[in-house]
């Protein structure tokens, strides 16, 4: 099984609970890094070439299918194919759910339509004055990525990724802080969007919504870990088992690692887990 953080026989007890509960089971997941491997031009993205059957299949032994990531809804549901796998989960009497931009949007297999609020104020202006301070950095080179509620600036195609996302960080930061925005670092990324929304808050309306009876969250980066805090305080308010899994690859230790219950390598080893989860549903 995959390696279990940070206690293994902590973890693997929380991982048989979900396990035994799995009917009553929300999985939720994250999507870049978790379900889609981490490449350096975020629109060349693609869900894991074999997630969909794995999803498919976990579908029919869960309560509840979501996907909670930073990309917008609209965008994910196209680079993960996820229409096909809606349409799946359909026949099975299941309905995928889609939170995208840290839960500013949303989408479902049932409705098929993205809803979400306007542009935040603030942006325009923000996207007007971010060429001269990436410039003045040495980083007008940088990926922009538009989002429509956010702005994601990538370093991934520089020599130094990290450490020029580290001096870009300050700057960006005073800049978003004069128009009214916040910011969000992730893997040689920073995005900048409205304050006030997260992927907590997409667990508490999972919830409300799906009324689950134990919960699974993996992710890979600091935008999963309000949700893993939400899934955290959820269990131990009701006390009902719920599964963290840090999605992990590369030699440095990530903001998830004190948090989470399980530590797979990548994708690949989130989908090893899930079949793992369905295989054992499936026997109990």
């Amino acid at each position: 099984m995959a390696e279990l953080q940070p206690d293994g026989t902590a973890g693997e007890q929380k991982y048989a609970a979900i396990a035994a509960a799995a009917a009553e089971t929300l999985v939720g997941l994250d999507f870049d890094g978790t379900l889609s491997p981490i490449v350096e031009d975020p629109a060349s993205a693609r869900i894991h070439p074999d997630a969909a059957e794995v999803l498919i299949a976990l579908a029919s032994r869960v309560k509840a299918l979501a996907i909670v990531t930073g990309r917008p809804a609209g965008q994910v549901v196209e680079l993960g194919g996820l229409d096909a796998i809606a349409d799946a989960l359909g026949e099975l009497g299941k309905e995928l759910y889609v939170f995208g931009q840290y839960g500013n949007e949303r989408w479902s297999g049932a409705d098929r339509v993205v809803v979400g609020p306007p542009p935040p104020e603030g942006l325009a202006a923000f996207e007007a004055a971010l060429p001269a301070v990436l410039s003045a950095h040495g980083a007008q080179d940088a990926y922009i990525e538009e989002k429509g509620l956010a702005v994601g600036v990538h370093t991934r195609r520089f020599p130094d990724p990290d450490g020029l996302a580290a001096r870009l960080l300050p700057p960006l930061t005073e800049l978003a802080g004069e128009h009214g925005l916040v910011i969000e670092p992730g893997k040689q990324v920073i995005e900048v969007r409205a304050p006030g929304m997260h992927k907590g808050h997409a667990i508490s309306t999972l919830v409300e919504e799906v009324s689950p009876g134990a919960i699974l969250f993996g992710g890979d980066d600091l935008g999963d870990v309000e949700a893993f805090e939400a899934v955290r305080a959820w269990g131990k308010a009701t006390g009902s088992p719920t599964v963290l899994v840090y999605s992990h690859a590369g030699p440095d230790r990530g903001p998830l690692a004190g948090l989470a219950d399980v530590e797979v390598a990548g994708p690949d080893g989130v989908l090893e887990l899930l079949r793992e989860l369905t295989d054992e549903a499936r026997q109990g």
